[in-house]
């Protein structure tokens, strides 16, 4: 019997066989007092690129990661999103986050008819729903305040990220996600890991 595998690309830093890992945010639960999130541990089995067996990674390329986790927490993408790294070096879990934003002059991707200017993107409103990509993961977010070009967002799910990390902003029009904008995480209101 074997462990899940995690797969992904390393950042920075090494990993080796042998070595004991965390991955954050981890199981994600909702109680009636919040949001909790309890990180998994774990122990390296193993380490793949490609066919071959590896004894330590190093950044570049894609990485198939052996642990002694339940297999039924890494299948079907289940651990999309989520970082695995040294235990106590991995970055803070967010739940809501202040970007400075940049909006795109003009959508992309959407058909206009003959004549017709290519859309504009409107300005973030209080209240709107967005979808943000930070690193693998995409998450939904509700902009709780917004001035000038700083916006401040709740995310639907927390994100294990870092302050200064760049996130990608889309707005749902016509049935589709849309890309308008860009943005950095300045800071933002981070949660404990619960130990269980």
């Amino acid at each position: 019997l074997r462990g899940g595998v995690a797969g992904g690309s390393i950042l920075h830093g090494v990993l080796r066989v042998g070595q004991e890992i965390e991955i954050r945010p981890g199981i994600i639960s909702r109680a009636s007092g919040g949001v909790k999130c309890v990180p998994l541990f774990s122990r390296i089995l193993s380490l793949f690129a490609e066919q071959n067996d590896l004894q330590f990674a190093v950044p570049g390329g894609l990485i198939g990661v052996g642990t002694l986790i339940d297999p039924t927490l890494t299948r079907a993408d289940r651990l999309v999103g989520q970082v695995l790294g040294s235990v106590g070096h991995l970055p803070q879990i967010f739940t809501e986050i202040e970007v400075s934003y940049y909006l795109l002059r003009r959508l992309l991707g959407v058909k206009t008819t003959e004549g017709e200017k290519q859309g504009k993107v409107q300005k973030l409103a209080k209240g709107e729903i967005l979808m943000l990509n930070i690193g693998s993961t995409s998450t939904g977010g509700r902009i709780q305040a917004v001035r000038a070009d700083l916006a401040k967002i709740l995310l639907t799910a927390p994100v294990c990220t870092s302050e200064k990390e760049k996130i990608a902003l889309s707005r749902r029009i016509d049935k589709h996600w849309r890309l308008i904008g860009w943005g950095e995480i300045n800071k933002g209101v981070t949660l404990e890991p619960s130990t269980a």
